[in-house]
């Protein structure tokens, strides 16, 4: 941890499973992280229009959302802390996606906490020739909401690639938002053709030897406000 903190400044921590994980594995950890230096940028993994489909999504999201605040109170994180909601599927959001998200992110606020999501910060094509890119569209439908947005688009260009000196956040093509995820382990080589050579043979972002990362700037040093 002493070496990563010599190139990074936060890390993510996620308040449940993160996806493809069965269970979480980040509580308890916040003080020795926090001890070591690191801001957070603290995550709830979300629910995906499969799961939401089958129940009630404005109940899910209200219930996530207690959730993940109670979760935060738990592992310390004070009030007015940013918790993102990691938003995995892209394009514009299906009425199910947008009624969960905007429950969760009053369930958060309501209980003391700030909001934001993880998105997509990249053009998806729809119908007719339109694109729609789901932070813009989150952002567009938010109906008053405060949001915070942490968008992923490790496409190059914007992204320059596996790098660890980090770009402006301001270059990822979406102007509002204040975290940028801009490599990710494995590479997508549909988005990293032209900057493939930056990742190691296998496909990941190696911080250091036997270390694979996501790479992220954000326009803080504690993205979450989580120190």
């Amino acid at each position: 941890m002493g070496e990563l903190r010599k190139t990074f400044s936060f890390t993510g921590y996620w308040l449940n499973a993160p996806p493809g994980a069965l269970s979480p594995s980040w509580l308890g950890k916040r003080k020795v992280i926090r001890d070591r230096g690191f801001g957070f940028l603290v995550l709830f993994n979300g629910q995906t229009y499969s799961q939401l489909k089958k129940g009630d999504p404005r109940a899910l999201g209200e219930a996530d959302g207690k959730e993940a605040a109670r979760l935060a109170g738990v592992e310390g994180f004070p009030a007015k802390s940013i918790i993102f909601l990691d938003q995995e599927e892209g394009g514009r959001l299906l009425p199910e996606q947008r009624s969960y998200l905007h429950a969760w992110v009053d369930a958060v606020i309501k209980s003391g906490y700030a909001a934001g999501v993880y998105c997509s910060g990249m053009a998806s094509k729809e119908g007719g020739g339109a694109s729609v890119t789901t932070a813009r569209d989150i952002r567009e439908n938010a109906q008053g909401r405060r949001i915070e947005f942490f968008v992923a688009n490790d496409g190059c260009p914007p992204a320059p690639g596996c790098v660890l000196k980090a770009p402006r956040v301001e270059s990822n093509g979406v102007e509002f938002a204040m975290v940028w995820q801009f490599a990710q382990s494995p590479r997508r080589k549909q988005f990293t053709a032209s900057c493939a050579r930056t990742y190691a043979k296998d496909g990941n972002c190696y911080a250091f030897p036997g270390i694979f990362v996501d790479l992220d700037v954000a326009t803080t040093a504690d993205p979450s406000r989580g120190r």
